[in-house]
């Protein structure tokens, strides 16, 4: 190999190394780095190296030594802080999948040391948290914008998931054409809001199939829609006794029980149109309220949790009949 050739392979193995390898608790002495040459077939001297790193510091990297332990890359593009607030953040979405969160956490920890990197395997995993099984959703996500930056509608196929955790095309596979307004999310999903002839949808993005960005141009009025509005529709987090519930649910729930309590959830037959889940919740008015808004839904089990639920339900009843009694009288 050409002296120039070698001279620029040297440089960049040495760069590798101390991105790789070297943090400040792990640095690097000069002797090692010509072994590691040396094991690349490129033979150095001490001096060299020395030239080499201050070749380095000056293109920008901050490359610092200490005496007695060596050198080490000081500090990257990104913090060791901030990669673990990143992959906290990938690792709790919803709407990435299992696989793609592996694989994006696998490209963050490319930005820090090896040693580093097991600092960002050991970060807080929400066990059993519920994941989209999408994998395609970040290309989704990455369609929709496109066809928002050029003023052109969006079409795609929409899906719901059955008791067997199938996806189910809506109207037989139905290729829907709509004018995207924007994204929001809310409770942890990402949702499409689009105009369809004239008339404001909400999709999940996590259920689109095939999206493409089409000739047409949009809609007029989607630079109108008020997405701060539509995102006033997320619900806090309460707190609650835990409990695990069984519900009896109508089939067509199984992509709503799916969604709330993760794709994991066993979906037990009960009867032809019907089938019983079980799930620890956090026992509230918040729950009773999500559960009464499933008006085909039952609480089966456990008793307790049965008569506090009907509680609430005579009350609700009473302040209803109130309500018209007041309103007879006047």
């Amino acid at each position: 190999m050409a002296k120039h050739g070698q001279q620029k392979e040297k440089l960049l193995l040495l760069l590798d190394y101390f991105q790789r390898e070297t943090d400040e608790q792990h640095p690097v002495t000069v002797p090692e780095l010509i072994q590691m040459l040396e094991q690349n077939g490129i033979a150095a001297e001490r001096k060299s190296i020395y030239d080499d790193i201050s070749t380095l510091q000056n293109r920008g990297w901050d490359i610092l030594s200490e005496r007695g332990r060596g050198y080490y890359l000081a500090s990257r593009e990104f913090e060791l802080a901030e990669l673990k607030l990143l992959v906290d953040a990938v690792q709790s979405s919803k709407f990435i999948s299992a696989a793609k969160s592996r694989s994006l956490i696998s490209k963050l920890e490319t930005l820090c040391s090896r040693h580093e990197a097991g600092a960002l395997q050991r970060q807080v995993y929400v066990t059993g948290r519920p994941k989209t099984m999408n994998e395609a959703v970040l290309y989704s996500i990455d369609a929709i914008h496109d066809a928002i930056s050029h003023n052109r509608q969006l079409s795609f196929r929409y899906f719901d998931y059955n008791r067997n955790r199938e996806p189910v095309f809506r109207h037989d596979g139905k290729v829907y054409t709509v004018s995207p307004a924007g994204l929001l999310r809310s409770d942890e999903f990402y949702y499409l809001v689009a105009l369809e002839a004239g008339q404001l949808r909400h999709y999940r993005v996590d259920r689109m199939s095939s999206p493409k960005v089409l000739e047409q141009p949009r809609e007029e009025g989607c630079a109108k829609v008020d997405l701060t509005q539509h995102a006033q529709t997320h619900f806090g987090m309460f707190s609650g006794a835990l409990r695990t519930v069984r519900l009896r649910c109508p089939n067509h729930f199984s992509h709503t029980m799916l969604d709330r309590f993760g794709m994991d959830s066993m979906l037990i037959p009960d009867g032809p149109d019907h089938f019983t889940i079980s799930a620890e919740v956090a026992v509230s008015d918040q729950f009773f309220g999500w559960l009464f808004a499933l008006a085909e839904v039952e609480l089966v089990a456990p008793e307790d949790v049965r008569q506090q639920y009907a509680q609430r339900l005579d009350a609700a009843q009473r302040l209803q009949q109130n309500g018209l009694s007041l309103e007879e009288q006047h």
